[in-house]
């Protein structure tokens, strides 16, 4: 509501019609996260009984997951799909920073055709090629090698973050790199010692980009993963509703929110610079 010379409050529509808009979409996202715990505390297999707000709430399924009961093994896939995860963050981030010091502060052949092709292969989905992808994994005898699930990850995550690092690193007066310069900093030590601290905003997104991505990818994933053993919590999960027969549909609700810990930790590590790195990395450069 604005206020008139009167004192009388006007109605301000434009802000009603924000404060709908901003309630619909939190039911949209809310309602199906709420659904998912009430289904995982319900007891039986089927979500046809199921109910949001369970009439006798069990643990059964949690406790089902952790006990790695025949063909399920939640903890071996919980591990797997951490272990990937924290190599792609920790891999992308150190190779997109690298990338993107050298796109903004270096002008050397090929520069502006470099910057060119990342924006080409951003349109360009990475299970289109999945085929080329399977059969590179074969002649290398690498299938069900995570490392080459987490290369896989890592190369499709340094076109986009590219983009945002460096249009973050443009921001950075280049006024520093010179006066260092002058006190005989190499281009590494610029990067290290004063870039990268400066960009932490930029560097959380990038690492939160990392995690997140490969944690609940399913196409990829699928193709390179064909162990029991090696699967990934996506993979894994997927089992237990395939089967008609012994799918458990609340067992894999209970599954699915317990996959999103990992994803809640590492966002609220670096929560204080996601949001300042996502809008300065995409209004800058």
């Amino acid at each position: 509501m604005a206020q008139t010379k009167k004192g009388q409050r006007k109605f301000d529509f434009p802000l009603l019609l924000s404060y709908i808009v901003i309630t619909i979409v939190a039911m949209i996202i809310l309602y199906p996260l709420l659904w998912t715990i009430g289904a995982s505390f319900n007891p039986g297999n089927s979500l046809v009984s199921t109910s949001m707000i369970p009439g006798n709430p069990s643990l059964e399924h949690y406790r089902t997951l952790f006990a790695n009961e025949g063909s399920l093994q939640y903890i071996n896939w919980f591990k797997n799909s951490v272990k990937v995860s924290l190599s792609t963050m920790l891999l992308s981030t150190i190779f997109v920073t690298f990338t993107a010091y050298a796109f903004s502060r270096f002008r050397f052949s090929g520069r502006k055709n470099g910057l060119m092709m990342f924006m080409l292969l951003q349109m360009i989905p990475q299970f289109s090629a999945l085929i080329a992808i399977f059969v590179l994994g074969q002649m290398l005898g690498l299938i069900n090698n995570h490392m080459f699930l987490v290369f896989i990850y890592v190369g499709g995550q340094i076109p986009m973050n590219t983009y945002l690092m460096k249009g973050y690193f443009d921001s950075i007066p280049i006024s520093l790199d010179e006066s260092a310069k002058i006190d005989g900093a190499s281009p590494t030590r610029i990067l290290i010692n004063i870039l990268v601290p400066l960009s932490r905003p930029m560097l959380s997104v990038v690492a939160i980009n990392g995690f997140t991505g490969p944690l609940g990818d399913f196409a990829l994933s699928s193709v390179i993963l064909r162990n029991v053993e090696s699967y990934t919590l996506p993979l894994g999960l997927y089992q237990l509703v395939t089967n008609p027969m012994t799918a458990s549909y609340t067992k894999f609700a209970a599954g699915s929110i317990l996959i999103s810990i990992p994803v809640v930790i590492v966002f609220l590590l670096f929560q204080d610079n996601f949001v300042s790195g996502l809008t300065t990395g995409g209004t800058k450069g």
